[in-house]
């Protein structure tokens, strides 16, 4: 009788355990579904971003317009200042790793863990570029999963050298301005192929907030970032900046 008893214990906690499984199952077999397909960018320049589509809904829900500055240009007609600048401040171990800059993430999250909130992302190159292609700019666990994921696909899928084009391209450098060579014309009323090692350094310096800065408008603190940038250049360095 009690061996009878545990048998249907034990098969109503198994009944559980799967009916819990399955729902969980489902949404995460779903999820992968819908996960895009890095591949095509081989060859493939997208046509628009997740953040753009974004920064247009949020304008027309404000009953706003703004303009859509963006010119897509190869990597070979962005001027080395400026991808030295980016790589410099942005993701130093950016040729090194596969994705993730786990020393990035780990200071991350501990500084996250202290304030009590998803401040800090820690956040390669290759992590930004999937977010501003595909996802949403909320601050959750389960988009920075997915972040992750696809950065491990873009990493998979396409040379560090493409995955840098894009980002460049993408970028958003102020209201409207998207990517290098619109952010030059738009700033220094030149091509992008033209910045001088100053001006990749204001540039650059602007990414963290490219809505609240402008390299015209030069702030104590816009400022300190855009020396601490110049000085890298300048070595040839490729440390993080903070």
């Amino acid at each position: 009788m009690r061996k009878s008893t545990k048998q249907s214990r034990s098969r109503v906690k198994a009944f559980l355990i799967i009916g819990l499984c399955l729902p969980v199952g489902a949404v995460l077999f779903l999820w992968l579904l819908t996960m895009p397909d890095v591949s095509v960018l081989r060859a493939t320049n997208p046509t628009v971003t997740a953040l753009m589509e974004a920064r247009q809904a949020q304008a027309e829900a404000q009953g706003r317009t703004i303009g859509h500055h963006w010119m897509w240009v190869p990597l070979s007609r962005i001027s080395p200042y400026l991808r030295r600048a980016v790589i410099a401040a942005e993701d130093a171990s950016f040729f090194t790793h596969e994705g993730f800059d786990w020393e990035g993430m780990k200071d991350a999250a501990l500084y996250n863990l202290e304030a009590g909130e998803l401040k800090r992302g820690g956040s390669t190159i290759t992590q930004q570029l999937a977010k501003n292609l595909y996802l949403s700019s909320e601050r959750s666990l389960l988009r920075k999963a997915r972040e992750a994921l696809i950065a491990r696909s873009l990493e998979h899928h396409l040379t560090k050298e493409r995955i840098l084009e894009l980002y460049l391209n993408v970028a958003e450098w102020g209201q409207g301005v998207y990517g290098a060579e619109a952010a030059a014309r738009h700033h220094f009323k030149k091509s992008s192929r033209d910045l001088t090692a100053d001006e990749a350094a204001w540039l650059t310096a602007i990414l963290p907030s490219p809505r609240r800065y402008d390299p015209m408008r030069k702030t104590t603190a816009l400022t300190r970032r855009h020396d601490r940038i110049l000085n890298r250049i300048n070595r040839g360095s490729t440390h993080p900046m903070p």
